[in-house]
Order: C-alpha cells, then structure tokens, then sequence
C-alpha cells in the first residue's frame, strides 16, 4: 500500500488565470501530454491525493484547479456542468493549450463529458472516474451516499463510506492513508466550499445525481471516435458501476476498468494503478483525427 511519505505535489504553489471577468486558481504537476483534471461535488485543488497527482506527473502535465467562484478561484460559482466546463475551457485559453486530455470525478466526471461534447475539437482523450453517464440510469446513490455527502465535514468513517468500500479492511486501510496525505499540506490550501454554499447551488442547479442529458450528451459520446475511459470501483454508492456495463457495447470509443473493492473515490484507494491505467490509455489509444 502506498505510504504517506513524501509528495512534491504537496509543495507545487497555486498559480492564478485570468479568464474573462473572473481569476481561477490553478496547480501544474509534472510534463507531458496535458491533462485537466475537473473535480467532485465540494472539491476543490485541495481534495485531490497527492499520491494519485504524483503518479500521474511522471506521465502527464497534470491540471488541477478552483470552479469559478471556489476555493481560491473569482467569480460567480454554480454547479451546473455546463457551467463547470465553461471553466475548463477558459482556463485552457488563458494557459495556452489547445488541445488536451480531459478527466473528471464525480461531478467532474459529468463537466468532463460535456466538454468533450461541444468542445470536441479541442479533447485527445476523455477519463471518466467514478461517475454517471448522461440521462437515464436505472441504478443511483443509496442513501448513506447522500446523507454524508451533503454534512458540512466528513468523519474518516464517512468518508470511507463515500469514497472506499467499508466492507473490506484494505479499504478502510486505503481511506486512512489518503485522507493523512491529504491533509499534508499545510500552507496556501484552498478553503472548504461552505455549507451555505453548497447547498444554495445544488437548489439553483437542481442537480442530483442524474446528469440531466439536456444538451445530446448521450447521443453524442455514443458515436464519438474521441477515446473514452472510465475507471470504477466495484461498489460505488455514489454512482454505481452498473450504469456504465452494458455501454462498451453501445459506445463506439468506450473502455471500462473496473477495480475490486473500491468506492466513489478508486483513484485514492489505487493512486499508482489508476494512474498508470491512465497513462497507458493514452499512450496505448489514438486520439481521433
């Protein structure tokens, strides 16, 4: 298992990116192709495992950043994703980089895929971890998930229940560990989104944990040649792997991992697997034309 240790991503310094009326805090990992990683409900530069951000640094120019008005970022905040990748592409604009790998988790996840929908031109690759495709599902969160996603703080135990598997002891070991190396940064960390917040968005976006197909995401990503992976755990009660196994099948450019044991969060629970899974995705499967 991973240790806490040492991580050069807990010293990398926030830099800042002038987009339209609005700054957004942003943190750059390592060399190569570039990667914009969009992340969860209530996350900010600051809930990604440095770990998980090491790993993928040794492959990728790794991306992380603030959604407009949080965290550290300006302007006016909303959880809506199409709104969350308007960010995506506005900090691109403003870093200078045309064309690039696009992941997302959770709520990313659904960021993600709205990018690679009406920016198509502008995404190599799409890495899809723990999250929902648009429309439809017949499986959704239970309601341990809801009830501790929407406390103001998370206990380990809660968040064991959110993003690991409970059930297993390596789980639970994993969750531990993540949640030490998290916390290793001591300086220049973005705040919590505030309960208030949070809240007020969820009630202004109307969102839940279905993505809301409203703009032909499904259909699309369906007939897309852009490389799709998604990466699960096993027993995500979040947003249950189930909705995605009959897709490889009906998605022309669809991969699915799935990992053993595993929650909403398999990328902290697997930092060097997930990531090197991603990393010979890239490597291994060509961008479309």
């Amino acid at each position: 298992m991973t240790t806490v240790g040492n991580w050069i991503s807990t010293g990398i310094p926030t830099q800042f990116a002038k987009a339209a009326n609005r700054q957004i805090a942003y943190r750059s990992y390592g060399a190569g192709p570039t990667l914009i990683l969009c992340t969860r409900f209530r996350g900010t530069l600051d809930t990604w495992d440095p770990a998980f951000l090491d790993c993928l640094a040794e492959r990728f120019r790794v991306i992380t950043f603030d959604y407009q008005g949080i965290g550290q970022s300006t302007g006016n905040p909303s959880y809506d994703p199409k709104s969350l990748a308007r960010d995506v592409v506005a900090l691109a604009d403003a870093i200078g980089e045309d064309k690039f790998v696009i992941g997302g988790w959770s709520l990313g996840g659904q960021a993600a895929q709205v990018v690679a929908t009406v920016w198509p031109e502008r995404v190599t690759h799409m890495i899809l971890i723990g999250t929902v495709p648009p429309g439809d599902n017949a499986h959704g969160s239970t309601p341990a998930f809801s009830a501790c996603a929407l406390k103001p703080h998370n206990s380990l135990d809660e968040e064991t229940i959110l993003f690991f598997e409970p059930m297993s002891v390596e789980s639970r070991a994993a969750a531990r560990t993540s949640r030490l190396r998290i916390a290793l940064r001591t300086s220049g960390r973005s705040p919590d989104v505030p309960e208030d917040l949070y809240l007020r968005l969820l009630k202004e976006s109307s969102h839940d944990e279905a993505f809301h197909d409203d703009g032909g995401y499904r259909a699309f990503l369906e007939r897309s040649e852009t490389p799709i992976l998604v990466i699960a755990g096993d027993h995500d009660i979040g947003f249950p792997v189930e909705n995605w196994l009959n897709l490889p099948r009906k998605w022309r450019s669809l991969f699915l991992s799935v990992l053993p044991r595993a929650g909403n969060g398999v990328q902290h629970q697997y930092p060097k697997l997930a990531a090197q899974i991603m990393g010979c995705f890239v490597e291994s499967i060509s961008p479309h034309p």
